[in-house]
């Protein structure tokens, strides 16, 4: 194998933890550096505030990880606008990596959830030039704060003898407070397992938990029986943040989005390493 599908089958990122200060920079078995750190926090400052500017500033920022404008496109439902940058696999097989680009509560919605789409956009800038097995769309949802509007729409376009091509859903909402975790009550067992597994190789300290009343994107797809995994990077004072005017760039630990980062591009390349039916 060459070493872009080495990358994606073997790829586990050792970093030495603490309290979520960044101690090292950790390369693919090719040398290539993935995001930094300071990266992610640059684009977490660079946070659009208000609604009517989040679907360009998402556009902007796939731009400036290498998208093309030809590979952005914007699928416009009836009353919703998702953004959607597709990576070609070898095969027809699928997995989604999402994030919702809309935010509540009066500040700028910086950790809820422009963290989980600096995620999204700095995973496909590291992912998007190395072989996967299966073809990977790389998602903003619209709406997730108006009742998963985007998402449901975009399951909803899956035609039914479609659904089989698509292998995992992994969504990414609300980081910046903590190591990443999932939330048990939108993910589904097997790929709940996955992600412990990961972090054990990684050495990272692994949480799970249902968040009470609360849901995201994920739920969408597991209500179509495509396997769903939901991780965040929240700590048990979220509630004092999201929906509020406390949700501002300043309150993001840029750490905990690069850990999410990191985290997250790991469990998508053991994904992709799995048979399709891996998870169901």
């Amino acid at each position: 194998m060459n070493s872009k599908q080495i990358f994606l089958r073997t790829l586990i990122v050792l970093v030495a933890v603490s309290v979520l200060a960044v101690s090292a920079i950790a390369q693919t078995p090719d040398g290539r550096v993935p995001s930094t750190a300071d990266e992610i926090g640059a684009d977490i400052n660079a946070v659009p505030c208000k609604n009517k500017d989040r679907l360009e500033g998402v556009k902007k920022l796939f731009l400036a990880k290498g998208a093309s404008e030809a590979e952005i496109k914007i699928e416009d439902f009836k009353n919703v606008e998702n953004l959607v940058v597709e990576k070609q696999g070898k095969s027809k097989e699928i997995i989604v990596v999402g994030a919702h680009y809309d935010e509540e509560g009066g500040g700028c919605g910086a950790i809820d959830n422009w963290s989980g789409i600096v995620i999204v956009a700095n995973l496909y800038q590291t992912m998007k030039d190395f072989d996967t097995e299966k073809t990977i769309k790389f998602v903003a949802f619209g709406k997730e704060e108006s009742g998963l509007i985007g998402s449901k729409a975009m399951t909803n376009a899956i035609p039914k003898d479609e659904r089989l091509n698509y292998c995992a859903m992994v969504n990414l909402d609300s980081f910046g407070m903590a190591y990443p975790q999932v939330m048990t009550s939108i993910s589904d067992s097997k790929l709940v397992d996955l992600a412990e597994e990961t972090a054990k190789k990684m050495q990272y300290p692994f949480g799970k938990a249902s968040i009470l009343g609360a849901t995201s994107d994920s739920a969408s797809f597991m209500s179509i029986k495509i396997p769903s995994l939901a991780i965040h990077g929240l700590s048990d004072k979220w509630i004092q943040y999201l929906h509020t005017s406390r949700d501002v760039s300043k309150n993001v630990n840029a750490s905990s989005v690069y850990y999410g980062y990191l985290f997250s591009l790991n469990v998508i390349a053991a994904i992709d390493s799995k048979t399709c039916d891996a998870f169901r």
